[in-house]
């Protein structure tokens, strides 16, 4: 039995390292362990009992900064890594709990895989500082689990070695597929539905999220019958732009941030998603939904090019020119083509990936 650690914190990293965790589980060789590092808290606990998983070790987070964050959670994962022999230390995506877990594996000599590596914009402050962080992750990782054929490129020409970069898609798929057969998810609202929109990146905090609220307001007044449905970040530094900005208009629905479940059935009876998010990004072609990025930039160029998503940025007359634009051609229908992200049988491709590597 190959004994294996899965480190992770947030949300995102929780979605798309379940369906792994599960595939992990079923094979007679893996003996896997799950470390949530309290990174997020009660979001993460709601979505670990959404995917069945009860972790093996939960952190405690110490302080409420990054750095407090960061301090004690590498002690915490330092004991643990004391503890056993381990294999390979799992990791996914570029948040702190994930530099991390790749940290600790790499000081104690353990084989590091990197779930969805290869994504990058080379730009350290776009995002920040996730590109940073999982640029830092990609050169100390073992195993590149690059999820499209555009991260496998840029982890090539950074001169990782061919044999350690394997194409798989996202595992993201895999757990939306997962939730949509258990639970029933696809389009319930008559068409159009709404306009589905989320912002919380750090470099759009400020000007940015006040002008995207002013564009959301202008379409909203200018349109009476679009439905708008903005789940709003509970970092107060969004909250107290985006109430006094839209809490008063009748067709914009504010709501706390959705549970995984309630987000996946929102972008189902999304017409259009207008997001800061990597995540929807991906998840959002899965129901057919196209999406405006409210960046400048993107490290899923694969989104754009299959001509799901536009790179829209935050300017203000921008937003509003082009969702005029779509809302007035009609055309609300979801659309006929692949999630460029995967076909759900990204942990599967892993699986067998590790067993190889593992097992020789």
């Amino acid at each position: 039995m190959k004994k294996i650690m899965m480190v992770s914190g947030t949300r995102p990293e929780i979605i798309k390292m379940a369906p792994l965790y599960h595939g992990l589980k079923q094979a007679p060789w893996a003996d896997v362990r799950w470390v949530h590092t309290g990174q997020h808290d009660s979001m993460a606990t709601q979505l670990l009992d959404c995917f069945d998983i009860t972790p093996d070790w939960s952190l405690t987070r110490q302080g409420a900064s990054l750095f407090e964050f960061s301090q004690g959670c590498r002690g915490q994962l330092e004991a643990l890594m004391a503890q056993a022999q381990w294999d390979m230390v799992i990791v996914q995506g570029d948040t702190e709990s994930a530099f991390l877990g790749a940290l600790t594996g790499f000081y104690h000599q353990v084989p590091v895989a990197h779930v969805e590596a290869g994504l990058r914009t080379y730009r350290l402050d776009r995002p920040f500082p996730e590109e940073g962080l999982r640029q830092m992750i990609g050169r100390i990782a073992s195993l590149h689990l690059a999820p499209t054929e555009g991260a496998s490129a840029c982890l090539l020409a950074e001169q990782v070695p061919a044999e350690r970069v394997h194409v798989t898609g996202n595992t993201v798929i895999d757990a939306q597929l997962w939730a949509a057969e258990r639970h029933g998810l696809n389009r319930h609202k008559p068409q159009p539905g709404h306009l589905l929109v989320t912002v919380h990146r750090r470099e759009n905090w400020g000007d940015e999220v006040a002008g995207i609220c002013r564009a959301i307001a202008r379409l909203a007044q200018a349109n009476p019958e679009m439905q708008v449905l903005f789940p709003v970040h509970l970092n107060p530094v969004i909250k107290q732009v985006v109430y006094p900005l839209l809490g008063h208009l009748p067709n914009v629905t504010l709501t706390e941030p959705l549970d995984y479940l309630a987000m996946q059935q929102a972008i189902a009876d999304a017409w259009l998603v207008m997001t800061d998010s990597g995540g929807l990004q991906e998840e959002a072609p899965t129901f057919g939904v196209p999406l405006l990025v409210l960046r400048e930039e993107t490290e899923r160029p694969e989104a754009v090019e299959s001509g799901y998503a536009e790179l829209m940025g935050t300017d203000e007359e921008r937003i509003v020119k082009r969702v005029t634009e779509l809302w007035q051609a009609g055309d609300f229908s979801p659309r006929a083509m692949a999630n460029p992200f995967g076909d759900g049988q990204a942990c599967a491709r892993i699986v067998a990936i590790m067993a190889d590597a593992l097992l020789g």
